[in-house]
C-alpha cells in the first residue's frame, strides 16, 4: 500500500523531460491533487486525510504504475488545490494527477490534459427551500454566489433566462465557503456541479432547508486532470479508468461515495447513478466539452 503524506505548499517543480512516468521512477513519489470540500469526491476526512470516489480512483491508478515501472512502492504526497489554482499546478509539475472535481473542457485542454470522464452530471441552483426560487428568471435582483475559478457565473449569464438578470455576484474561496453565504443568508443561491451541491446539502447542520432547482445550465464531465503532451502517462490512466468502467468496479466504487453512508459523519448522498454517467461508463472518452 502507498504511504501518504501531507505535502504543504511547495515550490513548483518542473516537469522533467522524461514525462511523469519517468518523474515517479526517479522521486519514487507522486503527487496527488485534491480538494477540501469537493464531497464524495475529494474532501478531508476526520483525520485531515484525502479520501473520495476520485482519491480511490488515482490510487488504483498508483497500482499500475507500480506495475509497470517494476517498483515495490511509491510514495503518495497529498497538495491541497482550489478551483483558481488548480490547472497551474498541474501544469508546472508541482501536482502529477488532479483527483478532484473538475469539468473536462475544451478550452482547458489547451493547458492540461484529461482522464476519460469519471462523472456527468448537471448545473443547477441551490437555494434555500423557501426561498421561492424556482428557476433562474427568480434571481432577478438576487444575489448569487459562485465558487472562484468555476465556469458556474459565465453559464448562468449565457442561459437564455439569464442574460438580462440584474444579480449581484459573490465568490466563496470553496464550495464550502460558498454554500455558507446561502446558509447565512448573504446570497439567495449557489450555482454549480448538482452533485456537489448534493454533496454540501448532505453535510449541512439542517439538510431540509435547502433544495437543488431550476433548469439545467449544460450537462458538464469531470475527468481527473493531468499533463498535457505525455502520451505515455495518458495512456496508462486511460486503460486504468477504462478498465474499471469495464469491470463494473467503477460502479461499485460510485455506489460506495454517492449511495452509501460516507465519512466523517456517515452521511449518505444519496446520490442515483444517472443516464449520462452511465453512458460515460459504457463509452469512455476524454473528448471535453
Amino acid at each position: 500500500m502507498a504511504a501518504c503524506l501531507l505535502m504543504p505548499l511547495a515550490v513548483a517543480h518542473a516537469q522533467d523531460g522524461g514525462g511523469t512516468l519517468a518523474k515517479i521512477k526517479s522521486s519514487g513519489s507522486i503527487t496527488f491533487g485534491y480538494r477540501e470540500s469537493s464531497f464524495g469526491f475529494s474532501y478531508l476526512d476526520a483525520n485531515l486525510k484525502p479520501v473520495g470516489y476520485s482519491i480511490d480512483i488515482c490510487n488504483r491508478i498508483v497500482e499500475a504504475v507500480k506495475t509497470e515501472l517494476k517498483m515495490p512502492s511509491v510514495e503518495v504526497r497529498y497538495q491541497a488545490v482550489t478551483s483558481a489554482n488548480r490547472i497551474p499546478l498541474v501544469a508546472n509539475g508541482t501536482v502529477d494527477i488532479e483527483c478532484g472535481s473538475t469539468t473536462n473542457l475544451v478550452e482547458r485542454q489547451k493547458q492540461v490534459a484529461f482522464s476519460p470522464d469519471i462523472f456527468r452530471y448537471n448545473v443547477r441552483m441551490l437555494v434555500k427551500a423557501d426561498s421561492g426560487i424556482r428557476s433562474i428568471a427568480d434571481l432577478q435582483g438576487k444575489t448569487v454566489v459562485t465558487t472562484t475559478g468555476t465556469t458556474s457565473f459565465r453559464l448562468l449569464r449565457e442561459a437564455d433566462k439569464g442574460k438580462n438578470l440584474e444579480v449581484t455576484n459573490l465568490a466563496g474561496k470553496d464550495h464550502t465557503d460558498s454554500f455558507l453565504l446561502v446558509e447565512s443568508g448573504r446570497a439567495q443561491a449557489f450555482v454549480l456541479d448538482d452533485i456537489l451541491l448534493a454533496g454540501q446539502i448532505a453535510n449541512a447542520r439542517n439538510p431540509k432547508d435547502f433544495v437543488i432547482t431550476g433548469e439545467s445550465l449544460r450537462t458538464e464531465n469531470q475527468s481527473l486532470m493531468i499533463r498535457k503532451d505525455d502520451p505515455e502517462f495518458k495512456a496508462l490512466v486511460d486503460r486504468v479508468v477504462g478498465g474499471m468502467m469495464k469491470s463494473g468496479e467503477m460502479e461499485k466504487l460510485y455506489n460506495r461515495w454517492f449511495m452509501s453512508p460516507i465519512p466523517p459523519k456517515s452521511i449518505n448522498i444519496n446520490y442515483p447513478l444517472n443516464a449520462e454517467t452511465k453512458d460515460a461508463f459504457a463509452n469512455p472518452s476524454s473528448k471535453g466539452i
